[in-house]
C-alpha cells in the first residue's frame, strides 16, 4: 500500500472531524503502534502479515491526521529492544522496511504534492547498511517538504536518544565549542533526535498496554497519554476521534502543567552556533550516505 492513502471518508465521518476542529487540535501527535503480532496470531496468519497490515494502518492514520490538520506525527516503528526477537522475524521486518521505503521513493511526486517530509529517528549503528542507505535516500528526497513531518522512530529507545544528546553535549564541552555555562535544558533538548520539533500533545498506544516502553520519555513529559485496547491494525477512525476528544477535554490542564514547569532558558550565542553545527553535520552525513 502507498504511504499516502486517498481520503475516502463518508459525509458523517467528515462532519465529525469538522466538529472536532471547533476545538483544540494538537500540532504533534505520536503513536505507539502495538499489536501487530497479536493481530497475526488472532487471524492465524504469519507475523510478517501482521506487520504489513500495521503499515497499511499507518498509511490510513496519516490520512486522518492530514484531514484534521495535524502537522507532525511520530510513530514508534521498531525499538532497539526488538532486535532481541527471533532472527527470522527481525530479518523479515528489515525486508519489509526496505520494501516500504523503496515504495516511498517510487511515489515521491505524491509526497511532494502533500508536502510530507520523512525523518527517521533512532540509532542507525544497529541497522544493516542497505536499510541505512534507503532511509537516508527517503529523508534526503523529502527534505524540502514543509507541510507535514513524519518522524519514524526506528531502532529507537528514549534512553538511547537521551544518552546521545548527553554525548553530543560532552563533545561540545571537550572541543571547546561550548562552555559549561552554555549547558541547559534547552541545549539538551535541541540535541535530541527530534531537534526543535514541538513536543507531542497527545500520545496514543494501542493493544491495551499501559506503558510508554521507552518512547519519547523526555518529549512526552506533558503529553496526554491515551491507551486503547484495540490492536494497531484494527484501529478505527472512531478510536482516533475518541482519543482526540479526550485530549480536548484536558488540553487546558495540560497547558497549565506545561506552564508550571521551569521555563527553558534560552540558548546562548555559543549554544545556538553549536546546535547549528550539529544540524549541519547530520545533514552532511545524510548526503554522504545517499552518495555512497
Amino acid at each position: 500500500m502507498s504511504w499516502i492513502k486517498e481520503s475516502n471518508l463518508g459525509w458523517f465521518h467528515s462532519l465529525c472531524l469538522r466538529i472536532l476542529k471547533c476545538g483544540r487540535i494538537p500540532k504533534h501527535i505520536a503513536f505507539i503502534m502495538d499489536g501487530n503480532r497479536r493481530f497475526a496470531k488472532k487471524n492465524n496468519v504469519e507475523k510478517l502479515e501482521g506487520h504489513s497490515k500495521g503499515f497499511d494502518k499507518l498509511s490510513e492514520t496519516l490520512q486522518w491526521c492530514h484531514d484534521i490538520g495535524i502537522t507532525e506525527v511520530t510513530v514508534y516503528a521498531f525499538s532497539i529492544e526488538n532486535f532481541k526477537r527471533t532472527k527470522k522475524e527481525v530479518d523479515d521486518l528489515m525486508r519489509l522496511t526496505k520494501e516500504k521505503f523503496q515504495r516511498l521513493l517510487e511515489e515521491s511526486n505524491k509526497l511532494m504534492e502533500y508536502g510530507l517530509r520523512i525523518r527517521v529517528i533512532g540509532n542507525r549503528d544497529y541497522l544493516p547498511d542497505d536499510i541505512v542507505k534507503i532511509i537516508a535516500e527517503a529523508e534526503y528526497k523529502t527534505k524540502d517538504n514543509n507541510k507535514t513531518l513524519l518522524n519514524v522512530a526506528f531502532s529507537y529507545t528514549s534512553q538511547d536518544e537521551i544518552t546521545t544528546a548527553m554525548n553530543l553535549t560532552l563533545q561540545g564541552l571537550n572541543s571547546g565549542e561550548i562552555e559549561e555555562s552554555d549547558v541547559n535544558l534547552n541545549l539538551l533538548s535541541s540535541c535530541l533526535h527530534t531537534e526543535d520539533s514541538p513536543y507531542p500533545e497527545l500520545i496514543i498506544r494501542t493493544s491495551g498496554e499501559t506503558r510508554l516502553s521507552d518512547f519519547l520519555l523526555w518529549q512526552g513529559s506533558c503529553s496526554y497519554l491515551h491507551f486503547t485496547g484495540v490492536l494497531w491494525p484494527e484501529l478505527t477512525l472512531w478510536d482516533f476521534i475518541w482519543a482526540l476528544f479526550k485530549y480536548q477535554c484536558v488540553a487546558k490542564e495540560l497547558d497549565a502543567a506545561r506552564n508550571n514547569l521551569q521555563s527553558l532558558e534560552p540558548l546562548s550565542a555559543k549554544g545556538l552556533a553549536y546546535i547549528d553545527r550539529i544540524k549541519a553535520r547530520r545533514f552532511e552525513l545524510l548526503k554522504q550516505t545517499v552518495a555512497s
